[in-house]
């Protein structure tokens, strides 16, 4: 199955992209510490919500996809998902 990823979703990861970028002139700038963790915090939650974004649409296109072909039980994959999210903190 081929995964589409949404333009949103790229715009989210390019602003990420962007952020890091941030940090990194923060770091040549000798800005204090406070200052580059909370950039980094702002990436990591910015990055989490990605990660999130991408599992949702994933699963959906899945679900989509099984109910097609006729299958109703989609725990398992739901199952997944959920693991998927849980190991990426």
């Amino acid at each position: 199955m081929d995964y589409i990823y949404t333009d949103s979703l790229k715009t989210r990861l390019r602003r990420i992209e962007g952020q890091i970028r941030g940090v990194l002139r923060l770091m040549d700038e000798g800005k204090s510490c406070k200052d580059v963790v909370a950039q980094l915090s702002a990436v990591r939650n910015a990055s989490d919500r990605a990660l999130a974004q991408i599992v949702a649409e994933n699963l959906q296109q899945c679900i989509m996809a099984e109910q097609e072909a006729g299958n109703k039980d989609t725990s398992k994959m739901v199952q997944e998902a959920i693991d998927l999210l849980v190991k990426s903190r």
